[in-house]
This record gives C-alpha cells, sequence and structure tokens, in this order.
C-alpha cells in the first residue's frame, strides 16, 4: 500500500521533513516513489515552513494512497493558508 508521510532530514536539534509517497513497508527515511512537499517547523525569516503540491497530493489519493495523521493535519493546514 502507498502511505505519503513525512520522512526526517536536518540536523540534530533542527528537524527539516520531506512529504513523500512511499511503500509502507519501507523504512521512514528510506526508498520513496515521489516528493510531494516538505515541511520545516523551524523555518526563519522569509523561509516558508509549508510548502506542499497539491495536484500531486491528489493524483496519489485518488490512487489509493493514504495520508499518515501529520500529513493530513499539514495539508489541511496547508489548504487553509491558500485560501
Amino acid at each position: 500500500m502507498v502511505v505519503i508521510r513525512l520522512a526526517r532530514g536536518g540536523a540534530k536539534k533542527r528537524p527539516f521533513f520531506n512529504i513523500v509517497a512511499a511503500d509502507s513497508r519501507d523504512r521512514r527515511d528510506g526508498r520513496f516513489i515521489e516528493r510531494v512537499g516538505y515541511y520545516n517547523p523551524v523555518a526563519s525569516g522569509g523561509a516558508q515552513n509549508l510548502v506542499i503540491n497539491a495536484e500531486r497530493l491528489a493524483y496519489w489519493q485518488q490512487n489509493g494512497a493514504q495520508l499518515s495523521p501529520t500529513v493530513a493535519r499539514l495539508a489541511k493546514q496547508a489548504a487553509k493558508a491558500a485560501a
């Protein structure tokens, strides 16, 4: 099954997350199919902290991908900010 979830990157105490479509059997930070966006919780200055490609997210959902609870919350937040 394909799941859309966060893959952690960044340094110690400076997290950075890629929002990826991945096979549910793969490791959290391992192989993925496609990068759909990113989330930077410690963005400073004029840097964006959340970017999601809504078209690709909708494509994966139409093809049966499940959103993790955190990605579902972030997608809702991004849609609210875009409107």
